[in-house]
């Protein structure tokens, strides 16, 4: 990585019709909305919103920002 440039933290958000409010499995796979992957925390969280906040008449409906950049790099996330 050059100078100046920022270090890559891929981020995806996802969501769907969960089977129980008190669980995060959901109802069909099949039906899972990919809303996309980001570079960042920022851009994810602001595509988790607009999604979250224009499904927000069904209750089961839920969007996760998941951190990809964890799965690469777990040795990470344990020194920290």
């Amino acid at each position: 990585m050059s100078s100046g440039e920022t270090k890559q933290l891929l981020h995806l958000v996802l969501g769907g019709e969960l089977k129980d409010l008190d669980d995060h499995q959901f109802r069909d796979l099949d039906a899972l909305d990919i809303v996309g992957i980001y570079p960042n925390y920022k851009t994810a969280y602001a595509a988790w919103k607009a999604k979250a906040q224009a499904s927000v008449d069904n209750a089961h409906m839920r969007y996760f920002v998941v951190h990809l950049h964890r799965l690469f790099e777990p040795q990470d996330e344990a020194g920290s």
